[in-house]
């Protein structure tokens, strides 16, 4: 599996940015794709996760600005990103998992990095403040 990350770039705050991530080859069996972002000096978090069937969760610091959806047709998850402020420049990477989780009564893509088993090259997202 391949996952090709596109998207990033220079924003002011206050503004907005749509990331792109193209998976491709053998993509069977992948039931939920994330975006993670990377600040430096930090780790790797989850901001946002959405199953094949369209459950999505994401990182308390995003809700009500971010949006995960993805077109199944192109095997393509994207993040849209508003309201964006100077906490959220980091790299941004795309990662592909075989692994659901199940709370609150729904089938969830996992949350831990360690259960993604692809991941795209970053892309990476600065904001001015």
């Amino acid at each position: 599996v391949q996952l090709q990350a596109s998207g990033g770039g220079l924003v002011q705050a206050g503004g907005s940015l749509r990331l792109s991530c193209a998976a491709s080859g053998s993509i069977s069996g992948i039931v939920g794709m994330a975006w993670y972002r990377q600040a430096p000096g930090k780790q790797r978090d989850l901001v946002a996760a959405i199953t094949a069937g369209g459950s999505t969760n994401y990182a308390n610091s995003v809700k009500g600005r971010f949006t995960i959806s993805r077109d199944n047709a192109i095997n393509t998850v994207f993040l849209q990103m508003n309201s964006l402020n100077a906490e959220d420049t980091a790299v941004y990477y795309c990662a592909a998992t075989r692994t659901m989780e199940y709370y609150s009564g729904t089938y969830y893509a996992a949350r831990q990095p360690g259960e993604y088993d692809y991941w795209g090259q970053g892309t990476e997202v600065t904001v001015s403040s």
